[in-house]
């Protein structure tokens, strides 16, 4: 029989430690953020010096010099191993990049990993295997501290609270996460992927939007969606607002507690409305049995993106790298085919006229689209067609691709890219003020 093949999930539970509690958590992850910085220092030296990058997983841990430091035996052994592994895999995908560069393919030179700056906390990670693996004790995780901690301080553990609706035994790692002064407790495991009848002929492409839109959305069934972003932008904005006032007349690196909890608060907004947004995405996929997933993405697009102050503000901070990340996570899950490719000049070009699509670099001497925007998310084709400007783009994307993926574009005409569905991800109630998955149909007559 073939093994079930599996996927990766993760849950994060956000922490509200006794004060006992937190003051184990801090220390954990003031001294992880140490160890991480020394291995760090050693990785950076010894690639500058003999230039050669430490990639293996165990490269650090051999090395006694940071492992067999004070620091790292001031943590349990099983995390402090953890940790090392963590600057192995910023140096291995430091090697990934380097690559990228040399053949061509990355429009930026890489910088080796950096230190930590700021509080210097790093994670303290917990497999569910071997001798320090947290255990179930009436109700509560327990998590060992290690004998060098119970000798220094006589603590040799703490507790921390178990989420109803996981398998314990199911979870691969426990992970203690600082972020934005508050702990998290995060468990990785293990999903069973699922199985669907889809066509992978068929193919529903998306266009990251710069405007109104999170994501504009084409199939080649002719189906068309807008995600709208509005919303999202408005809770950045009001973030930005916050953090703007509250900094005003300080020096440039003050930050307090209240900063923490409003950026808190922010970075859950974002992480709710790209998991809503890819789930949308994902089950009009399932729904019309689509087996392809093709999105436009450019390497480091957002460092050269040049809108204004104002709409770069709204852009540049918008989470579009974790919803591709997310939706990529989320095909594998479901079995659907996630294809990224490069997007120069699909805005620019015209679908419905056929315009070449070149690569970025190597436009040919005297390429010109047929058609235009003309005002703000509006594109007019060569007949004087009017169309909507992302899913012109997103059509485009879907034509870059097409050949070599055998996709037919027969049905994806006009019709799909002037008559759409708007698709809000939260209608906010005045009574209770809790946000609703509202989908709007919205007949664009262009």
């Amino acid at each position: 029989m073939s093994k079930v093949k599996k996927s990766m999930g993760i849950q994060q539970v956000m922490l509200s430690p006794d004060p006992e509690t937190k003051a184990i958590l801090e220390y954990l992850c003031q001294q992880s953020g140490k160890l991480y910085n020394n291995g760090v220092y050693f990785a950076r030296q010894y690639f500058f010096k003999a230039n050669k990058l430490l990639t293996g997983k165990f490269d650090l841990i051999y090395e006694e010099s940071v492992s067999k430091s004070l620091v790292a035996q001031s943590l349990p052994s099983i995390p402090a191993q953890q940790t090392l592994m963590s600057v192995s895999e910023a140096f291995k995908s430091f090697k990934k990049l380097r690559a990228k560069f040399f053949k061509g393919q990355l429009h930026f030179k890489p910088k080796a990993p950096s230190y930590l700056i700021g509080s210097k906390l790093f994670k303290v990670a917990y497999p569910n295997s071997g001798g320090q693996k947290p255990t179930l004790i009436d109700g509560q995780l327990r998590f060992s501290l290690g004998l060098t901690i119970k000798r220094w301080f006589g603590i040799s553990e703490f507790f921390l609270p178990v989420p109803s609706n996981l398998d314990i035994s199911k979870v691969k790692e426990f992970t203690i996460l600082p972020k934005n002064g508050a702990f998290y407790l995060e468990m990785s495991y293990e999903v069973e992927k699922q199985q669907h009848d889809l066509d992978i002929n068929q193919a529903l492409s998306i266009d990251l939007g710069t405007a109104d839109n999170l994501a504009a959305c084409v199939d080649t069934l002719g189906n068309s969606l807008l995600i709208d972003a509005r919303a999202m932008k408005a809770m950045n904005q009001l973030w930005n607002k916050k953090i703007s006032t509250r900094k005003e007349g300080k020096p440039q690196a003050y930050w307090d507690a209240w900063l923490d909890q409003v950026t808190r608060k922010r970075n859950h907004q974002m992480r709710d409305g790209i998991n809503k947004a890819a789930k949308l995405i994902i089950n009009h996929c399932l729904k019309y049995g689509i087996g392809t997933l093709v999105i436009g993405w450019n390497e480091s697009f957002k460092n050269n993106a040049n809108m204004g102050q104002v709409n770069n503000q709204k852009f540049v901070q918008m989470p579009l790298g974790k919803l591709k990340d997310r939706l990529k996570q989320l095909c594998d899950l479901h079995g659907i085919r996630f294809q990224e490719t490069e997007e120069s000049y699909t805005s620019e070009a015209s679908y419905l006229d056929g315009d070449t699509l070149p690569v970025f670099g190597a436009k040919p001497e005297g390429w010109t689209a047929s058609g235009k925007r003309v005002k703000r998310g509006l594109y007019q084709t060569a007949n004087g067609s009017i169309v909507n400007a992302d899913l012109n783009g997103s059509a485009n994307i879907l034509r870059k691709v097409a050949s070599n993926l055998n996709i037919d574009l027969s049905r994806l005409g006009r019709r799909s890219l002037t008559t759409v569905a708007r698709i809000k991800l939260w209608n906010v109630s005045p009574k209770k003020h809790l946000p609703k998955l509202v989908l709007s149909a919205e007949s664009q007559s262009l």
